[in-house]
């Protein structure tokens, strides 16, 4: 046995992890919009209306009224990295929750979390520190058997997880995907694995390979064992489901499911019809009536499904945790499905937009949600969403503007596009006109001079566009493929590489000054961008996220933090007066109070200068790690990478220099 007696007190308390409800109280609030990335689900066995939702930056959320609401419950490890596979709840005592986590930072890591009040309270327990834990199952017939697969074997513990035993003696048994205990005994555990699954009969001190039937290079993503007769066991897999009906030791492959969504993220047994079995997919979700002989998608095949709750007291309530739609919730068996993400946000919001035609409305940007994402309005300050994305293709958004006309822009993936004022379809902007000049001697009489023949050459532009500027004059856009600019509207575009540089990630004009940047140079134009020369920077920048402009100086955002010139990039300062000096990812300018207001990705603080950066001090913090932040109708709202927008509460103080009194 590892028992936790072993560990000193110092790691005890490293590992210790307190979150309580109460924690998020007074944090800025989440105006959405809703939806994003779920990967599980479970129920407290005592009242399946109280639901626990996991996603992979460590947060749990909460729902009471069966999944329709939700709410921010706990937050998991030190840092936003946690994938949260798997919630075991103990049927006979609720209040015992464990939580297994593995480290998308560092996939090798990870956590079993355990509370004993509810969620109230949670502690990662010291047997299972650093193991990047990928599933997770309570033995139906004893609640203080757990077992645990991680990427170097299967652990057990018979103590309700006080100590931990690696069962897994054999060298092969290791990168465990799953884990199913017999529901009638405790000591048979299964076992998935990147390659075929095992199976032990008497708590790990001998196995088998469990492989009959199934093709030999299958990743075992999902095993359960029929609730009403254990020997019936489906394992699911990248080459299709399987299914045993002698505890294991034969499989044969269920035809009915197409080659196409063969990858089974999650099978599912109905609590209260075994017959009953869905298997959600990369391409939907899938169920059987018959334990396993005919199959029917029941779900959009767009649909990726990693996890499937069946409500026990009603076998027509089904959620589904799916990647970037949320939770999609049936009232009739799985026929139809809605959206149940109130209150439940996790979408990385790359820009907002406040529209300059309406003071109510804003816009985002979204990246990493494909047909679910790309760009979204709200009319009313927030407080409703809808997509507005027709025509982008499923394409990520990361820069958005607005014309004077009305007109948005936006910078995709892959190109610009645009979309009217009163249009409901955006269309692609990528056309770029380039001349070239060609002279050649020709002769008239006994002359020879030298003739400039001008040549279009016209191209698409398929470029990831980082950011855009746009002015009544001039478009820019800051691209993969080099610097481009528009005098008319989008209508085409030229430009390319600048001072043989070409990966630009940020772009800013101030009448005919422009500024861009590449992720270690920053180039400035003070003639609308006919000639450049190179800003001095210093050498030890490796990563510019942004750079801004003021009426009186140039400002750069970068992982070792915040850089100012008021020279025209002639000479730089490294801002230090306030500000973290490293880990700046935004700094942007609040013409409407005239000052700065710069966000770190190591803190949910918003610092402000109002003197041009030349000092600094700390605003208001929201508690969301943040990429930036924008000013609308006088009230902060930001973009996070993870939590949609966030927004100042109407009551808190615009800044810690007015809370104190401070004129600066």
């Amino acid at each position: 046995m590892i028992s936790g007696a072993k560990y000193g007190k110092s790691l005890i308390l490293m590992i210790i992890v307190l979150f309580c409800a109460t924690a998020w109280a007074g944090q800025w609030t989440v105006l959405g919009p809703d939806g994003g990335d779920v990967r599980s689900l479970s129920y407290d066995p005592q009242n399946p209306d109280h639901l626990f939702l996991g996603t992979n930056t460590g947060t749990i959320f909460s729902s009471n009224d069966g999944g329709r609401s939700w709410a921010r419950f706990a937050h998991l490890g030190s840092g936003d990295d946690y994938v949260l596979d798997h919630i075991a709840i103990d049927p006979q005592n609720p209040k015992h929750m464990f939580v297994s986590a593995w480290s998308l930072d560092n996939q090798q890591a990870g956590d079993i979390f355990r509370s004993h009040d509810g969620g109230k309270n949670w502690e990662a327990l010291p047997a299972m520190h650093g193991k990047s834990v990928r599933a997770m199952a309570i033995a139906a017939s004893d609640h203080q058997v757990l077992a645990a697969g991680a990427l170097d074997g299967v652990y057990r513990s018979t103590n309700g997880g006080d100590s931990w035993q690696k069962i897994s003696g054999q060298t092969e048994l290791k990168n465990i995907e799953s884990i199913a205990i017999d529901p009638k005994n405790p000591n048979t555990v299964y076992a998935g694995t990147w390659h075929l699954a095992w199976k032990t009969d008497d708590g790990g001190a001998n196995w088998k390979h469990i492989n009959k039937g199934m093709i030999d290079d299958s990743d075992v993503f999902s095993i359960i064992v029929s609730s009403s007769n254990p020997s019936t066991v489906f394992a699911s897999a990248c080459s299709g489901i399987y299914k045993s009906e002698t505890s294991g030791d034969l499989f044969s492959k269920i035809q009915g499911i197409p080659f196409s969504a063969r990858r089974t993220r999650v099978l599912k047994q109905d609590p209260s019809s075994p017959n009953t079995v869905y298997a959600g997919t990369t391409e939907g979700l899938w169920k059987t009536m018959d334990n396993g002989k005919t199959w029917k998608r029941v779900s959009n095949p767009e649909v990726v499904v990693n996890d499937v709750l069946v409500d026990p007291r009603n076998s027509n309530r089904v959620l589904l945790a799916t990647d970037r739609s949320g939770v999609l919730a049936s009232e009739d068996g799985a026929a139809t499905f809605t959206a149940s993400n109130h209150g439940y946000t996790h979408h990385y919001v790359s820009t907002i937009l406040a529209d300059k035609k309406d003071p109510n409305s804003i816009l985002i940007g979204v990246v990493n949600d494909r047909e679910f994402g790309g760009v979204f309005t709200s009319k009313d300050g927030g407080q409703h969403w809808s997509q507005k994305s027709t025509g982008l293709g499923g394409r990520d958004v990361f820069a958005l503007e607005q014309a004077n006309s009305g007109m948005l822009v936006a910078g995709t993936n892959k190109g610009i596009f645009t979309l009217d004022a009163k249009g409901g379809e955006w269309h692609p902007s990528n056309t770029v006109i380039n001349e070239t000049v060609a002279t050649k001697s020709v002769t008239k009489g006994k002359k020879k001079t030298q003739v400039a023949t001008k040549t279009a050459v016209r191209s698409t532009l398929e470029a990831k566009i980082n950011d855009l500027e746009v002015t009544p004059k001039l478009w820019l856009a800051a691209t993969s493929a080099g610097l481009f600019t528009s005098t008319n509207d989008g209508k085409n575009w030229s430009g390319g590489p600048v001072m043989g540089k070409s990966d630009f990630v940020s772009v800013k004009a101030d009448g005919n000054m422009i500024v861009a940047a590449t992720r270690t140079n920053v180039m400035v134009s003070d003639n609308g961008g006919t000639t450049w020369k190179q800003g001095s920077l210093a050498s030890f920048v490796t990563n510019i996220y942004a750079v801004t402009t003021t009426p009186d100086a140039i400002l750069v955002a970068a992982r070792e933090g915040g850089f100012r010139s008021a020279d025209g990039g002639a000479t730089w300062e490294h801002m230090l007066n306030g500000l973290p000096d490293k880990n700046i990812n935004s700094i942007s300018f609040d013409d409407s109070k005239k000052r700065l207001l710069a966000t770190s990705t190591a803190t949910g603080v918003i610092f402000e200068s109002r003197n041009g950066g030349r000092s600094w001090h700390r605003g208001p913090d929201s508690g969301y790690p943040l990429r930036g932040v924008s000013v609308v109708r006088g009230r902060m709202v930001a973009a996070t990478p993870f939590d949609g927008v966030v927004a100042q509460p109407d009551n808190e103080p615009q800044s810690a220099a007015i809370e104190a009194g401070s004129n600066e």
